[in-house]
């Protein structure tokens, strides 16, 4: 099967099998939001289990 290049570009793969995922909506309108936001955007996050379960079988 060919990898689907959508996810593979918004997605990466540890070494240990975690997804990791950079949240959205960080190009423009951030002045509206509290700094708090802001912050947890700048960070990579982990994908449940169940998702990443149906991510591995599709690549």
């Amino acid at each position: 099967m060919k990898t689907r290049k959508m996810m593979a570009k918004r997605v990466k793969i540890t070494k240990n099998g975690k997804i990791l995922k950079r949240k959205g909506g960080q190009d423009h309108f951030n002045t509206r939001e509290s700094g708090k936001v802001t912050r947890n955007k700048r960070r990579d996050f982990t994908m449940g289990e169940t998702f990443a379960k149906a991510l591995k079988q599709q690549a």
